[in-house]
């Protein structure tokens, strides 16, 4: 049986990250998750929004890894073609309270290190957005505030990782934990066991559950939904740049941005729930995203709904996040990543390999040949895409050949995603690689078509 040096439980946005930094040691490392794909929880349905840090609370651990994380992500971005438009934001004041609010806002944003934001007057930010709704007293800009893909990240991290020797184990949820007479934590899996010197925890939604097996019993993650609408591409011309709310003490509030897809999206709502499944969406999400939506940016409910969805956030019962490592029990905790871990994902990853360096007592010796990261397809409109690429169509007419007509996907597309180290194996992980399926119809033209080049590759389609 293979004993892993470091097992990491946990395949979204923060689990890719970390496994992408230890690849790049003499280590054999294991990334496990219950899911089908990478990415596949609370990462694939966020806000979408590669934040500066500016309004997290000063002096937090979340506070310094989202700022590490947005230069290191924001890097990495423009060397695997990860989409990010920097389209900056705008905090807008209704109310004399919010406005009294926006000089400390500013303040605080200079305190978490970042001092670009400027106060606007109600006519400055109506130039920003003219379309924004009548009654804005002032605001607040954000210029680096930017939109990125949530989902090409989690793919990135992980292909990378996996070209650098990483087992990928995916469908393997775990169900309980031992620990070996030598020191070993053993993870009981429907599809066997994994043995491994070190475990790291990042399972999002079930962190806590993972916690407790392990002995523990110091948070519990209450998952938050958050419901969103998204508008057809016609309305991007409305909104250019993120319309921010000023947040309160019952949280950050609604908020419109741009979709480096083309769309717009209005969201999210917060309820705390107990189910960690639930991620419908509801009749009431919707008429309260109406509300919202129509003072915001009125003109916004003349266009079309393309799409609805909704995610869960880990919420915990702290205000900070919750990293922790214990060399006893060799046994790091990643908890309570809120919505900032798109951002901090690569700034937790980096926290972490400086924790194993300095106390964990494993060998981190780096290896002699590492895989460069990889080119990811390019799925935003900021950038030709491979239909309007003649040199990519002379090369491979699949190219050329029209599958999805509302995203303009094509055949070459969907064939790549379906033969890369990390592949689709569903109509939805195929939908997170190449649009297919994500447009006007959601499907109806060319779903058929989708699923039957899913049967031929994987023999199931879904």
């Amino acid at each position: 049986m293979t004993v892993y040096d470091i097992t990491i439980v946990g395949a979204g946005v923060v689990g890719t990250a970390i496994a992408r930094a230890l690849s790049r040691y003499d280590l054999s490392v294991a990334l496990v998750d219950g899911a089908r794909d990478v990415g596949e929880g609370t990462s694939k349905a966020n806000t979408a929004i590669l934040h500066t840090g500016f309004d997290a609370k000063p002096g937090t651990l979340e506070s310094q890894l989202v700022r590490r994380g947005y230069e290191l992500l924001g890097d990495y971005a423009d060397r695997t073609g990860i989409p990010v438009e920097r389209t900056g934001a705008v905090l807008v004041a209704w109310t004399e309270q919010e406005l009294a609010d926006l000089p400390g806002l500013r303040s605080k944003a200079v305190d978490n290190g970042y001092d670009r934001c400027e106060l606007l007057t109600a006519a400055q930010v109506y130039e920003m957005v003219p379309s924004l709704g009548p009654g804005a007293l002032g605001g607040l800009s954000v210029p680096d505030e930017s939109i990125i893909c949530p989902w090409t990240p989690s793919v990135a991290f992980a292909t990378e990782a996996v070209a650098n020797g990483v087992t990928l184990l995916l469908g393997h949820e775990v169900t309980g934990v031992g620990t070996g007479d030598d020191g070993t934590t053993r993870l009981h899996t429907g599809r066997g066991e994994i043995t491994t010197r070190w475990l790291v925890n990042a399972a999002g939604l079930g962190a806590d559950v993972l916690d407790r097996a392990l002995g523990h019993d110091r948070f519990t993650v209450t998952p938050r939904r958050g419901q969103l609408l998204v508008f057809d591409k016609l309305a991007r011309g409305l909104v250019d740049t993120i319309v921010l709310p000023v947040p309160s003490k019952l949280g950050k509030g609604v908020l419109v941005s741009p979709t480096v897809y083309g769309n717009v999206m209005l969201g999210p709502t917060a309820e705390d729930l107990d189910d960690k499944r639930a991620t419908g969406t509801t009749g009431d999400g919707f008429e309260f995203l109406r509300t919202k939506g129509e003072r915001l940016v009125p003109a916004l409910f003349e266009e079309e709904v393309t799409t609805a969805y909704a995610g869960l956030r880990a919420s915990i019962d702290h205000g900070d996040y919750l990293i922790t490592l214990d060399p006893d029990r060799r046994y790091l905790l990643v908890g309570g990543i809120r919505s900032t871990g798109l951002t901090a994902s690569m700034g937790i990853a980096e926290w972490i390999e400086d924790m194993l360096h300095e106390s964990s007592g494993i060998t981190l010796d780096k290896k002699a040949d590492v895989a460069a990261p990889p080119r990811m397809p390019m799925i935003g409109e900021a950038q030709p895409r491979p239909y309007r690429r003649g040199d990519l169509i002379s090369a491979d007419p699949a190219y050329g050949e029209i599958v999805c007509f509302c995203e303009r996907v094509t055949a070459g597309e969907i064939r790549d995603a379906l033969h890369t180290p990390v592949p689709a194996t569903d109509r939805a992980g195929l939908a997170r690689r190449t649009r297919a399926t994500n447009g006007r119809c959601q499907g109806f033209y060319c779903g058929a078509e989708v699923d039957a080049r899913l049967t031929q590759n994987t023999g199931a389609a879904s």
